[in-house]
């Protein structure tokens, strides 16, 4: 869990699950409570970040991208995120929310690209260091749903490679998620991403409570 008094929550799960969403509703009812969280986005967070994340997503020159690069990419941006934004903020007893961390490199090059997970292991492990997630909130559903509501729901402004994989490409994504949830049980925490909004949210909301985190401790319901 680390060394720091902060508290650390990352949202797992494909495009279109509704991770966005329920961040805002979370920080929302945080805010409410007395509390500030801070925000970051994988990959991005800080100018580097930010810079790499559009070399990933909408980028001309991203478009010769091999799995290998596209790793490396994800993890660089991780480790200027974790050690410039994340690490002093829990050192300063923040609330930290990541929309995406290193599981997503895990499923998305490891499972989904076929990269050897061994591989992809030590690099996340090179990248993050110690500090993992006290609690990964995983959205979990069918890939066809969720490649539909991207479809249906989002009206992009840009080019978005990473959105534009074939079907196959978001089942295998989604087994490989899973398949961290059951390696992981006490950390991902899955939770049905087709269930209403309010619904998810309250879910949420009561798996922090239970954590029984100081930072937690006599918020409202």
């Amino acid at each position: 869990m680390g060394m720091s008094c902060g508290f650390f929550i990352s949202f797992e799960g494909s495009e279109g699950c509704g991770k966005s969403t329920q961040i805002a509703l979370l920080a929302d009812w945080l805010r409410g409570s007395g509390l500030e969280p801070l925000l970051v986005r994988e990959p991005g967070g800080t100018p580097i970040g930010e810079a790499v994340r559009h070399l990933l997503q909408h980028a001309p020159e991203g478009e010769a991208m091999v799995p290998e690069t596209e790793l490396l990419l994800f993890a660089a941006s991780r480790a200027q995120l974790v050690r410039q934004v994340i690490l002093p903020a829990l050192a300063d007893h923040r609330l930290v929310i990541c929309d995406r961390f290193l599981d997503s490199t895990t499923v998305y090059q490891g499972v989904a690209r076929r990269i050897p997970s061994d591989a992809v292991a030590q690099i996340n492990g090179f990248a993050v260091g110690e500090r993992m997630p006290d609690v990964t909130f995983l959205l979990d559903m069918d890939a066809d749903c969720a490649m539909k509501r991207v479809r249906d729901g989002r009206r992009k402004t840009a080019h978005d490679r990473m959105e534009e994989q074939p079907p196959e490409f978001y089942r295998a994504v989604r087994d490989g998620y899973l398949e961290l949830a059951r390696q992981f049980p006490q950390r991902l925490h899955v939770l049905d991403a087709t269930l209403p909004v309010n619904t998810l949210a309250e879910a949420i909301r009561h798996h922090l409570k239970s954590t029984g985190h100081a930072l937690f401790q006599g918020i409202r319901a």
